[in-house]
């Protein structure tokens, strides 16, 4: 039942097979963050069964899309497409780490405008339904890197660094000492992802009568890039394009986006409101 030493990540094993934490908290953030949205959607008058009938398709394109979004990188001193052109069946393995959000966020949108398209769906609305839930799933998912024993960044001395024993560090750490510790980039990222949600849900109940259908979605699209962009700084292992990490790129890609949306809503002859939820005022 106790997994050999050298299973990174493995909380409980059968013979062969490992249960992974980071498995665990990727599967615990979509259900928490489909549960919240199925909530609001019932909120909103809306039939939260769509959530659940349209969660696989959604993970399924989601799950396709970070792991090719990582496999087709080129991080520095990090297994990238270098590695898996050499190694094509590790492509397959999943469970070592290795998914994108970027990726993640394009697969799981298409997934979900597939599936908005066959039961013609409000997409604006029901993007706004499950946009602070898409928060809470990467602030919890974000926690598999802790177990894996990745995402961190350079040295530190601050009291919440974190060890990471040689042989999961990156070529430019080997020669530190074994006690050095590190910035856990993963958490700055879990907790900008918390606080925004939080903000997204306050923002929903408080002042969601003043919305236009898609602010919701485009405060995401605004809110999670922002912090990515000063993260990325922190990763030594960012996959660059030229001088910017690909990851600042395509951060800057959705700051754009959301920005747009918020003009456009605001357009003359725009709505001035989103549609209330049953039994809300529109005042």
């Amino acid at each position: 039942m106790f997994c050999p030493p050298g299973t990174t990540g493995a909380i409980l094993c059968v013979g062969n097979f490992a249960i992974r934490a980071y498995g665990l908290l990727l599967m615990l953030g979509i259900l928490l963050g489909a549960y919240l949205a199925a909530a609001e959607a019932r909120r909103r008058g809306e039939n939260p069964d769509h959530v659940w009938d349209g969660l696989l398709v959604v993970f399924l394109l989601g799950l396709i899309g970070a792991r090719l979004y990582h496999v087709f990188s080129n991080p520095e001193g990090a297994i990238g497409w270098s590695y898996y052109r050499e190694n094509p069946i590790k492509i397959l393995y999943i469970w070592e780490g290795g998914l994108a959000i970027y990726g993640a966020l394009i697969g799981g949108l298409l997934g979900f405008f597939l599936y908005a398209y066959r039961h013609r769906l409000a997409v604006w609305r029901w993007l706004d339904i499950v946009a602070p839930s898409i928060l809470v799933g990467q602030a919890i998912g974000r926690w598999g890197n802790f177990f894996n024993q990745e995402l961190y960044g350079p040295p530190t001395t601050l009291p919440w660094g974190i060890p990471i024993p040689l042989e999961r560090r990156l070529p430019q750490h080997l020669t530190l000492p074994p006690e050095t510790r590190f910035h856990p980039v993963f958490l700055y990222e879990s907790l900008w992802n918390t606080l925004g949600f939080l903000i997204l849900f306050n923002l929903s109940r408080r002042l969601g009568h003043r919305l236009r259908e898609g602010d919701l979605f485009a405060l995401y699209l605004i809110w999670y890039p922002v912090g990515r962009l000063w993260i990325e700084t922190l990763r030594p292992d960012a996959w660059k394009l030229g001088n910017i990490a690909a990851a600042q790129v395509f951060s800057l890609i959705a700051l754009a986006a959301g920005l747009a949306i918020l003009i456009r809503n605001r357009l003359p002859g725009r709505m001035p409101g989103a549609k209330a939820p049953s039994g809300m005022s529109e005042a």
